[in-house]
């Protein structure tokens, strides 16, 4: 990690989901072959931690949704792509929700034209301009770090591998410690679904 981690412990999905200490927590996230944007979370050992599932588009269902799982497939995170919206925005409700009073938080780009990804990610109980957290890609657009806020201090770093015609798109994070890593896979699952 380039910077020290936050000296607080940053529950935002579930407080399960953050590494105590000093322990950064490695992911690797796959992208499935199957139809659609399904992907698998593990950790380093191979052990499922989440799955994500995505519903079709359909004239009845316009937006897109995804279904983030933990690894015994209760549903912990409904995503929800804005309908129409030229910002990009994703919400993120608890379990299957999309309740107002179920809501996480919103994920939107910073503005309209980028030459590289830069989002903000605003929680639901923030009424101010300034963003919670921050992605930006680097020049590449293979790599993104997870910033606090406005400031320098990255949280987590993705990384994507390409995937071939035998092999499948892979994420590798890293998230801080005291860091909720089910945020940052939520996250990740939007960034280019």
């Amino acid at each position: 990690m380039a910077n020290p981690s936050p000296p607080f412990a940053t529950a935002i999905i579930e407080p399960q989901y953050i590494a105590p200490g000093r322990n950064h927590v490695d992911l690797i996230i796959t992208k499935e072959r199957t139809r659609g944007d399904n992907f698998t979370v593990t950790d380093i050992k191979g052990n499922i931690i989440f799955t994500v599932k995505s519903s079709r588009v359909t004239i009845v269902t316009p937006r897109q949704h995804l279904f983030l799982f933990d690894a015994y497939g209760n549903p912990i995170v409904h995503l929800r792509r804005a309908l129409l919206a030229a910002n990009d925005s994703w919400e993120a409700f608890r379990g299957k929700s999309t309740e107002p009073r179920d809501l996480i938080f919103i994920r939107k780009r910073s503005s309209l034209f980028q030459l590289r990804t830069k989002l903000n990610v605003f929680l639901a109980n923030n009424t101010t301009e300034v963003c919670d957290f921050k992605v930006k890609a680097t020049w590449f657009g293979h790599s993104w770090d997870v910033y606090i806020g406005d400031s320098d201090t990255v949280v987590a770093q993705i990384n994507k591998k390409l995937g071939t015609i035998f092999s499948r798109e892979k994420y590798l994070v890293t998230v801080s410690p005291n860091i909720d890593y089910a945020l940052v896979v939520a996250l990740i699952v939007t960034l280019e679904t």
